[in-house]
C-alpha cells in the first residue's frame, strides 16, 4: 500500500509477550539485593555469635521471585514464620526458619550446648515461640540497620502458621525470596526473607536514590590544588655551623664526654638548611622545653640549576 505522497509506512514491529515475566527483577537489580543482604548475611552471624556464644554461619544462597501460590506450595507444615510489618506501606516481609534450627538455638538459650538432635522435630509450643522472640528481634534489628536508607520503622509480629500466609499477602503477590543456609553448631538448615514485589521496588528505588546522593556529594568536594597537597609535605631541616674544620687527629680521638673545640665565635649565627638549602641565618635558642632556632636574616638565593 502506498500512501498519496508516495512513502512506504514503516512496517510495525509486533512481538510476543509472557507475562509471566511482567514485573521480573533485572539482572542489576538482582545484584544490588545480592550485595546488600551478603552484608547483612555477615551482621547477623556476628551478632547471633555474640548473643549465643557459640559458631553461626549465614549465608546468602540464591535469590528467587515466584508468585505467592508457589511460594505456600513450599513451605512445610512446621516451619517457623515470623511476620514483621512495613510502616510505609499496608504490608509485611516475613522470616522463614528451618524448624531444625529452632530447636539448638532454644538450647543454647537455656543455657544449653546446642546439640539437640535435629531429627527430633516437633511442633513448637508457646513457651518455645516466646523463647524466640529474642532471637527473632535481634535479626529484625540487623535487617533494619541494613534498610537505614529507609528509615523505616518495623513492627515484629508473633509466630504464625503457614496457612495464615494468605491473610498477610493477596492472592495475585509477587514475592522475592532471599534464601540463606545458616548453621547452628552441627545444624544446618534453611532460613529465607520473604519480601512483597511491591516493597522490593520501594528499596531498590530509595539505595539507587542513597547512592546517588553519595556519589554526588563526593563528587562536590574540591580536589586540592598542587600548591596545597605541596604545604602538606615533609621536608628535612636543620640548624648547624657550616664550613666548618678540624684536624683529622681531633677526629680519631673522639670519645664519649670529650668536648669538640670548633673554633668559631659564639656570637656567630649558624645556617638554618632545608634538603641542604641554606634559608636562614639563625642561632640555636629554647622554646620552654623544646630545642629552636631564632632567625636572623634570610641567606643569599641559590643558584638557579642550569637544564
Amino acid at each position: 500500500m502506498t500512501t498519496n505522497s508516495g512513502v512506504q509506512p514503516r512496517a510495525r514491529s509486533i512481538h510476543s509477550c509472557n507475562f509471566r515475566y511482567a514485573g521480573r527483577l533485572s539482572n542489576e537489580n538482582a545484584r544490588a539485593l545480592t550485595s546488600l543482604h551478603e552484608k547483612f548475611a555477615l551482621n547477623v552471624t556476628n551478632a547471633l555469635e555474640a548473643f549465643l556464644g557459640t559458631s553461626i554461619r549465614l549465608k546468602m544462597v540464591s535469590l528467587e521471585q515466584l508468585a505467592l501460590r508457589d511460594y505456600i506450595a513450599g513451605v512445610a507444615p512446621n516451619t517457623y514464620l515470623f511476620p514483621c510489618a512495613l510502616n510505609v506501606m499496608e504490608s509485611s516481609f516475613l522470616m522463614e526458619m528451618d524448624i531444625r534450627l529452632i530447636f539448638p538455638i532454644i538450647d543454647l538459650l537455656l543455657g544449653g550446648a546446642g546439640t539437640t538432635a535435629s531429627d527430633q522435630v516437633r511442633e513448637l509450643t508457646e513457651i518455645d515461640e516466646e523463647i524466640m522472640e529474642s532471637i527473632t528481634a535481634l535479626i529484625v534489628n540487623e535487617v533494619d540497620r541494613s534498610w537505614r536508607a529507609l528509615n523505616l520503622s518495623l513492627t515484629p509480629g508473633h509466630c504464625i502458621k503457614p496457612a495464615m500466609i494468605t491473610q498477610i499477602y493477596p492472592a495475585n503477590e509477587k514475592l522475592v525470596l532471599l534464601m540463606f543456609e545458616m548453621t547452628v553448631g552441627a545444624t544446618t538448615g534453611a532460613f529465607k526473607i520473604v519480601l512483597p514485589t511491591s516493597f522490593v521496588g520501594f528499596l531498590l528505588r530509595h539505595l539507587k536514590a542513597a547512592q546517588l546522593k553519595k556519589t554526588s556529594s563526593l563528587r562536590l568536594l574540591p580536589n586540592p590544588s598542587l600548591r596545597e597537597r605541596i604545604l602538606d609535605c615533609d621536608f628535612n631541616v636543620s640548624l648547624d655551623i657550616t664550613q666548618m674544620r678540624v684536624l683529622v687527629k681531633e677526629v680519631i680521638d673522639l670519645k664519649p664526654g670529650m668536648i669538640l673545640k670548633m673554633k668559631a665565635p659564639v656570637k656567630n649565627p649558624g645556617r638554618l638548611t632545608v634538603e641542604g638549602v641554606d634559608i636562614f641565618e639563625a642561632l640555636p635558642v629554647r622554646n620552654g622545653t623544646l630545642k629552636a632556632g631564632q632567625l636572623l636574616c634570610r641567606s643569599q638565593e641559590p643558584p638557579a640549576m642550569k637544564e
